[in-house]
């Protein structure tokens, strides 16, 4: 037919574009014109049907026989790409990601993404549904209720304590009463500081209700002293404040500067710890100033002389005889100590001095690994697998995870690295396997995240035909793809040696294996992927008058696609590719089959121009710092921390 891809392209974009054909009577227009139209012309095309009926030529010389685009390939609505293949639990989906910008709460997020989906199901055809299978925010959900019914339960401790030891319910509510009043002005001071609810403030406010009332019991048994003496309410809280406002002052003074250097430690560490203690230091100024105001009053309200010991409950005086038996042994035995006051000196010095050996024994972490309801699947081929190969490994691995006790869902997406920061690989693919709700595996035995991740291991080392990786997700989103550690050997000098870059992964690979901290260490960087080296013979190209644009532009049309047009289509604005059919570009031998036109009018295949090679190469050249890097993961094993596991890293 003598066509090029070219030919074809420029077909399409000459009959369907957008265009602006402006108005009849549009001003400057002579007097008397009393109308102006709008031109409309059916410029963009818009469905199948049309494309199918573009005019690609007309051959005169065959009696004016026109040959469209029906003629000499297929239009088909499709997908803009089919690299990548999203699966839920093996049946076949689609995946929309949803990430909260910098300044958004998750959890707000997630609500509003829940209420919105819906309010649109509701329009959905039937059959179609919607799921969250991953879910982060679960969670925090989930840690932060945990950490609500923490702060019930020392609430309710810390008042049976001042109960058995106050042994006065009158007393008691004067420390009881500090708690909530310290605890609303603590929210009051979040509020100002500008922070929120999350797991680090709801930690201070635990550690908190246990201080707060330290203050206020001081006070308390200042003014009960004054009043078993004989004193009144109102001159013994006075009395008492006197003897007890330094100390209080002073007490919290400390306190707080025992926690407000915390808020200025640099990085990351800092911006974790700065919230906690900012919420503890200002709890405590909070509980100083009830302390030295309304404490007085309630007292002096509140308090009277205290029945005799011996007159209390049987609760009451079982404590008592306990407690009478424990100080009497204490107070022996300090009084012991003092007798020896010198050795205790020494014995002192050398606990100081122990303590500070053992920090540095003490092998260091950043954070524990926690069970937060899901774990990673990273799925790799060998180098060069199909998608099609992919997929049938993910299936593979997604029946084995849906198997596993205490799996709720598979999320399996084909195409993609986790490894390499999700980039497009035909032989990689990932599997998000979310579990079952926390109170529901907590009822059965082998469900834990460690159960979980070693019968993971052991059912997916079945498969042989690829690498898969089960990965426990960081401690905190975003920071790494996995817990554990990652190094990036680079290539600064500009040379793009990626062999060598290759050869220095896997050398630190080795020598770390070796090392009996470290495990699983693995690079996702490699060199060694089959790719096709085309070279094309420019100057028996130019003799036969074809340029080497024209070759460039069959093989990206052909194999590659091209860009034509857009087409608008159910309220959107859509792309419309050029491409040959699929069993046109199978194997590298149909490269040698696509044509170019000479100068003279003939078709020429490129085998007779290009010259195709299988050649080793990088399938993805990630960047750290904008030099080229390769990415080496690993874990610490068992028995060993993350510090140590980076120390032997390092060195």
């Amino acid at each position: 037919m003598g066509l090029t891809p070219s030919d074809v392209i420029n077909a399409i974009k000459g009959q369907s574009q957008e265009v602006t054909a402006g108005q009849v009577g549009m001003p400057p227009t002579p007097a008397g014109t009393n109308f102006q139209y709008t031109v409309n012309i059916q410029g963009r095309l818009n469905d199948v049907p049309d494309y199918e009926n573009i005019i690609v030529k007309v051959d005169n010389q065959d009696g004016g026989r026109i040959l469209r685009v029906r003629d000499i390939g297929r239009v088909e609505l499709g997908a803009q790409s089919y690299s990548k293949t999203f699966m839920l639990d093996n049946k076949p989906a689609t995946g929309i990601a949803i990430f909260q910008l910098p300044d958004a709460n998750a959890l707000d997020v997630a609500a509003a993404v829940k209420a919105k989906m819906d309010e649109l199901q509701t329009s959905f055809p039937e059959g179609v549904a919607y799921t969250v299978p991953f879910d982060t925010t679960l969670f925090v959900s989930a840690s932060i209720g945990e950490v609500y019914k923490t702060l019930y339960e020392a609430g309710i401790l810390v008042l049976v304590v001042i109960i058995l030891f106050l042994q006065d319910w009158r007393a008691t509510l004067v420390p009881a009463t500090t708690v909530p009043v310290t605890i609303i002005g603590a929210f009051a001071a979040m509020a100002a500081m500008g922070f929120t609810i999350n797991l680090s403030t709801l930690f201070a406010l635990i550690l908190a209700i246990g201080i707060v009332v330290d203050d206020a019991i001081v006070i308390v048994e200042g003014v009960a002293r004054h009043i078993e003496e004989g004193m009144e309410g109102q001159p013994a809280a006075e009395k008492a404040m006197d003897e007890l406002f330094g100390p209080v002052i002073g007490i919290t003074l400390v306190l707080m500067s025992v926690f407000l250097p915390a808020s200025f430690i640099p990085g990351l560490t800092g911006e974790m710890f700065k919230q906690f203690a900012l919420v503890i230091a200002a709890t405590a100024f909070i509980s100083a100033i009830n302390a030295a105001t309304l404490k007085p009053t309630q007292c002096a309200l509140w308090l009277r002389k205290p029945t005799p010991p011996e007159k209390r409950n049987v609760v009451y005086r079982g404590f008592n005889a306990i407690y009478d038996r424990c100080e009497r042994g204490y107070t022996a035995l300090i009084s012991r100590m003092v007798h020896v006051s010198g050795l205790m000196v020494l014995v002192a010095l050398a606990l100081i001095a122990l303590a500070g050996y053992g920090l540095t024994r003490v092998p260091t972490s950043f954070l524990p690994i926690e069970d937060q309801g899901y774990v990673v699947l990273a799925v790799q081929l060998p180098d060069g697998a199909s998608t099609e190969r992919t997929q049938a490994i993910v299936e593979r691995a997604s029946d084995i995870a849906q198997k596993t006790p205490g799996v709720k869902v598979v999320l399996g997406i084909t195409g993609i690295s986790a490894l390499d920061n999700n980039a497009t690989l035909s032989s990689a693919g990932v599997l998000y396997v979310t579990f079952d709700d926390w109170s529901v595996r907590e009822e059965h035995q082998g469900q834990d995240l460690l159960s979980i991740y070693t019968h993971l291991n052991k059912e997916l080392g079945q498969i042989q035909e690829a690498s898969i990786a089960v990965l426990v997700p960081p401690a905190i989103q975003g920071i790494g793809n996995a817990a554990g550690f990652t190094m990036q050997p680079q290539i600064r000098d500009g040379n793009f040696d990626y062999v060598l870059l290759d050869r220095v992964a896997n050398a630190i690979i080795d020598k770390g294996e070796a090392q009996s901290s470290l495990s699983h260490l693995s690079t996702s960087f490699r060199v060694g992927a089959p790719q096709l080296q085309v070279d094309v013979n420019r100057i028996k190209a130019e003799t036969l008058g074809i340029t080497v644009n024209q070759v460039f532009t069959a093989v990206s049309t052909y194999v590659g696609s091209a860009y034509v047009t857009q087409i608008n289509k159910f309220g959107n604005v859509f792309q419309v590719y050029a491409q040959a059919e699929a069993k046109s570009r199978i194997s590298p031998e149909d490269l040698n089959n696509l044509k170019v036109k000479a100068s003279n009018g003939t078709m020429v295949p490129l085998g007779t121009l290009i010259d195709i090679r299988v050649m080793p190469g990088a399938p993805l050249i990630s960047l750290y710092n904008l030099y080229p890097t390769a990415t080496i993961v690993g874990t610490n094993a068992p028995g060993f921390s993350s510090g140590q596991a980076l120390s032997v890293m390092e060195q």
